[in-house]
């Protein structure tokens, strides 16, 4: 397979670079001690043009932000059906590798346009060499989107704003828009048989496994610290949770552009679910257990009737989609939902 070849060509050319990478970050420590709340308004800085960028408290998407990596043509040859947007960082090779082989192949369900997209902001631990790396990746694959904000965790909300431009920017036609992590089992064929490609695209359309009656975390010591600086009220409303979500490609443009006007957090799929409320955008409920977002034990024929499983390294992906893909006549058989 071509694009196998290309991987294996690709990763023996950066898997130094990779190792030097991670013993970087694994070694590197913090000169100074803050807190979460003051996280917030430190300057990210990034060795891109001299420049800083920044996400202050009053920030509102967006924040000048450029794209490094581009595929602007991806969608100039025709309306693809679904666009993965598949969120990712520098150093994860291995992960983009796995899904290229797997769910991730455009060519995966016959008669049926797909457009896999990798999102990245700039490394934390940025290197020249790490860069000429993505851009190598880049010219190779011609799915890396980048743009020059700090690829962090408090910068995901950011990241996925980025993909959503990039929708309503490059392939405002799309059908439908599939938002996942990395680390994610997708079951791809099930999820076009699932929107059915022989009927009108649905409008205002928002699914994944739905999240209701959460509040923000005000103890700075924890991770998802939410200050009231950035989101007041004491509720969230519904969203889906954030490792795989799917929304109608008409969407992409109505939350790009309410998110001018609403101060983003970095809770992102909280931050969505406030987007759809201001959108007066209702989420649509999927069959029970469709999109999970926990990590389910492997068995073929319970796979081919989920779209979403969470929490999937490469080898295990790689290891599992042979067996995966042979089961489904088996599976088809026995399935009649």
């Amino acid at each position: 397979m071509l694009e196998t070849r290309k991987c294996r060509r690709f990763l023996l050319g950066c898997a130094l670079m990779s190792l030097s990478v991670f013993l970087l970050s694994f070694h590197s420590t913090r000169l100074t001690r803050v807190s979460r709340a003051q996280q917030y308004s430190i300057p990210s800085q990034i060795p891109q043009n001299n420049t800083v960028i920044k996400y202050p408290l009053d920030f509102v998407y967006p924040y000048n932000y450029s794209f490094i990596l581009n595929e602007p043509d991806k969608c100039r040859h025709g309306d693809p059906f679904v666009v993965i947007l598949i969120l990712t960082q520098a150093h994860a090779i291995g992960n983009r590798h796995a899904i290229r082989q797997t769910w991730g192949n455009e060519s995966l369900v016959p008669g049926v346009s797909l457009v896999r997209l990798f999102l990245l902001g700039m490394p934390k631990h940025f290197t020249n060499e790490l860069q000429e790396m993505l851009e190598d990746e880049s010219k190779l694959f011609h799915d890396i989107i980048q743009q020059n904000f700090m690829d962090t965790y408090i910068n995901l909300t950011i990241k996925t704003m980025m993909g959503l431009q990039w929708v309503s920017t490059f392939c405002p036609n799309v059908s439908y828009i599939m938002k996942i992590d990395d680390d994610m089992f997708l079951n791809t064929e099930h999820l076009v048989k699932f929107l059915n490609p022989k009927v009108p695209g649905k409008k205002d359309y928002f699914t994944g496994y739905v999240v209701k009656g959460t509040r923000p975390v005000r103890a700075e010591w924890y991770r998802y610290y939410l200050p009231k600086e950035l989101y007041e009220p004491d509720y969230f409303p519904p969203y889906c949770g954030g490792p795989g979500y799917l929304l109608s490609g008409d969407m992409a443009k109505k939350i790009y552009d309410i998110a001018h006007v609403i101060k983003p957090f970095h809770v992102e799929d909280a931050f969505m679910g406030v987007c759809l409320e201001k959108l007066k955008v209702a989420i649509t409920v999927a069959p029970k257990s469709f999109f999970n977002g926990h990590k389910i034990a492997y068995e073929k024929c319970q796979y081919s009737k989920l779209i979403t499983v969470h929490h999937f390294g490469p080898d295990e992906l790689l290891k599992l989609w042979p067996d995966f893909t042979t089961a489904k006549e088996l599976c088809q058989t026995n399935n009649t939902s």
